[in-house]
């Protein structure tokens, strides 16, 4: 509801032209009256130009300066640009592919980045298009009215017999709306910036995927790989127990012990072959390509140091990760937002030129019985103010206000997450790199263990049970390793992404 509504208009200058086929005018007087028209508007020009330039001056300036409707910090800049969609699936590498080709692969055909890449330039486009809105506004009318009148008694007034044609052009520009055009530009400006971090960000989480899951191909390879060497063991095992049984020199039940391990082994063999199937295809769907495409990856499970300290990881990534970057946007973004609903309490200009014709037929000539031309030109400015409006821009206000209030908690929230999220990444790191010493060395004495067993067996000095629970100590002890050295480099993916680094290749420091 709208109570007290206060509109005035000021006009600069106001022309018009009559022309009529049933009336007319001395020339004299035409000639006066075209003489002051344009004195008004040389007058109006020489007042108004000048300011006007002045005004147009410092809005191109703001718009073109480069720190207009933007946040201090950082900006995320996209790791590539210009994605399109395949219009038919990339073909599958024929030559090996490493992880920093996969990575690259990913980002530059994986459908989940194109359309975010398609949003930056949705939000790209909405800024342009609010920068418009500065600028002048051309509009244009064209309308037919039949009219039938009847007075009593007849008058010498009459109405066009073929009805009222006119057409109309206005030329306006915003001089003031309460600093909500600026608002709204920046507003959409700083989304723009939000969604090309958003960009960033998406990319590298696809790094953190495509590195996690290639990993994981490598540990389930590395470990089908042990467990064949282990159920080679098992096998041989089972042949030297066989062959002692047939001479007599074993019992039946070490015969049936070896054969039940060598069971064991290959169920273990097959699981960790499909779980190796089964990460290949996701991540041949990570990089664009069909699960079932053939592609060979190729990569070592290496130990790289990682020599940072806390403070180092905590510095980069409160300096470089997009998601600090996008919710310190939505701060401003939401303060725009308040800006512009505080437009309301402030009255809104508008400068204006229009011209209008009217006649009596579609081409707006004078024709016919009682027809006429008539032409009006008009310059002037407009400005109207809603005084009240019970409290409806009060209260968006506070919401507005609220919101942004809403923003700047989640912000701190956000930066203490991004705290903890770098330490147990950076905790986990360490944990590995850790396990990695200590597993190579169980490897190594499982390995001397299980020799020494075997050497025991063969001499009919030690029993098949040693022997055996030495090779189920060696493949524990080879998953132990295979696996410290996956978890390093999925925790080091991790911390790369926490600190909003980007990293194709763990492999190399």
């Amino acid at each position: 509801m709208r109570l007290l509504p206060v509109s005035f208009s000021l006009c600069a200058a106001n022309h018009q032209r009559v022309f009529s086929t049933d009336c007319g005018a001395s020339s004299a007087m035409a000639g006066c009256k075209q003489r002051d028209f344009l004195m008004n508007i040389r007058a109006a020009c020489q007042r108004f130009l000048p300011a006007g330039i002045c005004c147009l001056f410092l809005a191109l300036t703001l718009l073109l300066s480069p720190a207009y409707g933007r946040t201090p910090g950082q900006a995320a800049t996209p790791l590539r640009s210009g994605r399109t969609l395949a219009q038919r699936p990339l073909p599958a590498p024929t030559a090996p592919v490493d992880m920093a080709e996969a990575v690259e692969r990913a980002l530059r055909s994986n459908p989940s980045l194109g359309a975010e890449e398609a949003q930056k330039e949705a939000s790209e486009a909405a800024r342009k298009s609010q920068r418009g809105a500065f600028g002048p506004r051309l509009g244009m009318a064209y309308s037919a009215l039949k009219q039938e009148r009847k007075t009593s008694p007849d008058t010498a007034s009459h109405t066009p017999e073929k009805g009222t044609w006119s057409w109309s052009v206005e030329i306006s520009q915003p001089v003031f709306q309460g600093f909500r055009l600026l608002a709204a530009y920046q507003r959409s400006a700083l989304q723009a910036e939000n969604d090309k971090a958003a960009v960033r960000k998406a990319e590298l989480s696809m790094t953190e995927s495509v590195q996690t899951e290639f990993l994981n191909y490598l540990r389930y390879d590395e470990q089908a790989r042990s467990r064949r060497d282990a159920l080679a063991r098992l096998q041989d095992q089972l042949r030297i127990t066989s062959a002692f049984y047939k001479v007599g020199l074993r019992p039946r039940l070490d015969v049936l012990q070896a054969e039940v391990d060598v069971h064991k082994a290959e169920n273990t063999l097959i699981d960790m072959e499909n779980r190796r199937d089964t990460s290949l295809a996701r991540l041949n769907t990570l990089l664009g390509l069909p699960a079932h495409a053939a592609v060979r990856y190729t990569g070592k499970l290496a130990h790289v140091p990682f020599g940072r300290s806390l403070e180092q990881c905590l510095e980069a990534a409160y300096r470089q990760r997009p998601d600090l970057y996008m919710a310190a946007l939505s701060v401003d973004i939401s303060r725009k937002s308040q800006k512009e609903v505080q437009s309301g309490y402030y009255p809104q200009i508008e400068a204006y030129w229009n011209m209008t014709q009217t006649g009596n037929t579609p081409d707006l000539q004078a024709q016919g019985n009682y027809g006429s031309r008539v032409q009006t030109w008009e310059v002037g400015a407009r400005a109207t103010w809603e005084v009240f409006q019970w409290g409806t821009t009060y209260y968006a206000d506070k919401e507005a206000g609220a919101l942004v209030t809403k923003m700047r908690y989640a912000l701190e929230d956000l930066k203490l997450t991004v705290g903890y999220e770098v330490k147990s990444k950076l905790l986990a790191v360490r944990e590995a790199s850790k396990r990695i010493a200590v597993s190579e060395k169980g490897v190594e004495q499982s390995t001397e263990a299980f020799n020494v067993a075997q050497a025991r067996y063969r001499e009919q000095v030690g029993t098949n049970y040693d022997v055996l629970d030495a090779s189920s100590n060696l493949a524990l002890a080879e998953a132990e390793l295979t696996a410290a050295r996956a978890d390093y480099l999925t925790a080091l993916a991790a911390l790369y992404v926490a600190m909003g680094e980007y990293h194709p290749n763990l492999m190399r420091p």
